[in-house]
């Protein structure tokens, strides 16, 4: 490195005020700043100690059994060895197009024993969309829900696949007869029908009865463990590349933050939100592996009457969720009946939790919904708020610890506390880069060697973080910044507001308009009013000039709301 950038580096990092790690003060006395990365080893590391030290423990709960940490073990190891004896090698692809099912913890156990990288593939997706990330990632086994098949076969002309491993909902659990066909009507009520190549599928069930010892394969921290595919902060599909080390540090940074629970008792986590996506991914199955705890798996949140029956038949510990889950949890009209006496932690995240959700929670639970902070670059969690977080604080929370945040304006200058900028973070969880697009690794990197987020953010002296929205979700009325977080947080205090999301379109008057899409609890209120009480809570330029009505907003699967569709169904004024 040349001497006047080594300086200018230098000069950067000196003249930010987060340098000196203000939010250090924040932890808990006792709490590690730091973990120690070396000592980290990889996540089969982590598998192995957990199944001897758990071995009679649940390791997941899903159709009213359990799958324990024996079995998770036992296996894993037959799926790696057959893979092993298929042609899997270190390094090689394996993807993964599962909901949340037994079969999805076995997977991803088995698939990083063989040595090999595990590519998540969201199961709803399109033929088209399954040809492109197999294609993207190069991955020649997928192991895939039968329920799902047909889609795959819609994409067998545009892949190249070596084999396909079909799953059926029990698999896992050794389920028989009347309790498959219980499983079945959880995830689906019938198969679609599909044609495959005979001599390209493999039936999972089949494949776990057998016992196996694979090879063992040497491998290292710097290893990838996942490739997992993200819009990012340019909305172009691609893969961040995820090695062992940067989830292992994610998970035991996790551990770290929530040392001061009680882990003697057995502990169920609510997984509702899906296992290929990096918030449950770590937050609950790799934080539960750590923690020796279990993962109660909900194959379909969206049934919400049936996952309400399923949270009153449980006694759980834990709970990871988005804004939309929670908002649809308590208005729920049987909600009553589930027991939260139990419950000691909330996460939210994923997007922002309203604060109108969080209060509903909080009476209705006597729970606190601690917000968390990250993406799937990061493995994902970069900041928490305590989990002894007496009331909801509407931030993102303090950088967990190893963990850096520098907020920076748009030339990558540090911005004084209390000013708006890019929230970029650097530490161990953070992603070497993308696969196969350093041009978009070099974009999102700084000089200094910190991910640029895309998010704006202010940081408070003490170090806690508050997330302002998306750089590209930001909505320039006659020259001033309106965010749409803080307008959706107004819309959504009305009482006849169920749901809201809130974007700009453009305005020939001021350059961009705010529009504000509702979904009414009260189907009585009219657009005129909601306006009206926005201007109660809100300056002139952030008053929605237009409210249009929906019966339902578009989500992602994991329950965020798509501004994006939004933006494209909104006409200019």
């Amino acid at each position: 490195m040349k001497a006047s950038a080594m300086m200018q580096r230098d000069m950067t990092v000196a003249s930010d005020v987060s340098a000196s790690r203000p939010w250090l003060a924040a932890y808990p006395p006792g709490m590690r700043p730091d973990i120690d990365t070396e000592a980290l080893g990889t996540l089969n590391d982590l598998y192995t100690r957990s199944i001897a030290a758990f071995a009679d423990r649940p390791a997941a709960t899903c159709f009213g059994s359990d799958l324990t940490y024996a079995d998770l073990g036992r296996q894993a190891r037959a799926l790696a060895t057959h893979l092993q004896a298929d042609g899997v090698g270190k390094g090689d692809r394996v993807a993964i197009m599962l909901p949340n099912v037994p079969s999805y913890p076995v997977a991803i156990v088995g698939v990083h024993l063989a040595g090999a990288v595990v590519v998540n593939i969201n199961p709803l997706y399109t033929s088209r969309e399954v040809a492109a990330q197999i294609a993207d990632s190069g991955a020649r086994v997928l192991i895939v829900l039968e329920n799902f098949a047909h889609t795959v076969a819609g994409a067998l002309g545009e892949i190249d696949l070596r084999r396909v491993v079909l799953a059926a909902p029990g698999d896992g659990l050794g389920l028989k007869g009347r309790a498959i066909n219980l499983a079945s009507r959880h995830v689906r009520k019938a198969v679609p029908p599909y044609r495959l190549p005979a001599g390209l599928t493999v039936r999972l069930g089949a494949v776990l009865k057998k016992r196996g010892v694979p090879r063992s394969v040497p491998v290292s921290p710097d290893d990838l463990a996942f490739l997992q595919y993200t819009g990012g902060t340019t909305g172009v599909a691609k893969a961040a590349m995820l090695t062992h080390r940067n989830v292992s540090a994610n998970v035991e940074q996790c551990a770290t933050w929530f040392e001061s629970l009680d882990t003697s008792r057995r502990r169920v986590t609510v997984t509702a939100l899906p296992l290929y996506h990096i918030f449950a991914l770590t937050a609950c199955f790799l934080f539960s592996v750590r923690t020796g705890g279990s993962c109660l798996l909900i194959p379909n949140p969206r049934d919400c009457d049936g996952f309400v029956k399923i949270l009153s038949r449980t006694r759980f510990t834990g709970l990871a969720g988005v804004n939309t889950l929670f908002n649809m949890l308590v208005n729920h009209p049987k909600i009553g009946t589930v027991d939260f006496s139990a419950l000691d932690f909330v996460i939210g995240g994923g997007t922002a939790v309203q604060s109108t959700v969080a209060a509903q929670w909080k009476t209705l639970t006597g729970r606190t919904i601690i917000e968390g902070y990250g993406l799937s670059e990061t493995s994902p969690v970069l900041c928490a708020n305590p989990h002894t977080l007496p009331a909801f604080s509407g931030t993102i929370g303090y950088p967990l610890p190893s963990t850096l945040v520098s907020i920076r304006d748009p030339d990558g200058r540090p911005v004084p506390f209390g000013e708006r900028g890019e929230l970029c973070a650097k530490g161990p969880q953070v992603m070497p880069g993308y696969w196969n697009r350093p041009d978009e690794t070099e974009r999102v990197m700084t000089p200094d060697g910190y991910f640029r987020t895309g998010d704006i953010a202010v940081m408070d002296e003490d170090g806690q973080v508050r997330i302002v929205d998306r750089l590209k979700d930001m909505i320039l009325v006659s020259g001033f910044n309106v965010y749409p977080n803080e307008v959706e947080d107004v819309m959504a205090s009305h009482p006849g507001v169920l749901e809201c999301a809130v974007v700009g379109t453009p305005s020939a008057e001021t350059g961009e308009m705010v529009v504000a899409h509702v979904v009414l609890k009260d189907l009585g209120v009219s657009a005129d009013a909601l306006r009206a009480y926005a201007r109660t809570q809100l300056t002139g330029y952030k008053v929605p000039r237009a409210v249009v009505l929906h019966d339902a907003l578009p989500k992602t699967n994991v329950g965020k709301v798509l501004r994006r569709v939004l933006r494209d169904e909104t006409p200019p004024a």
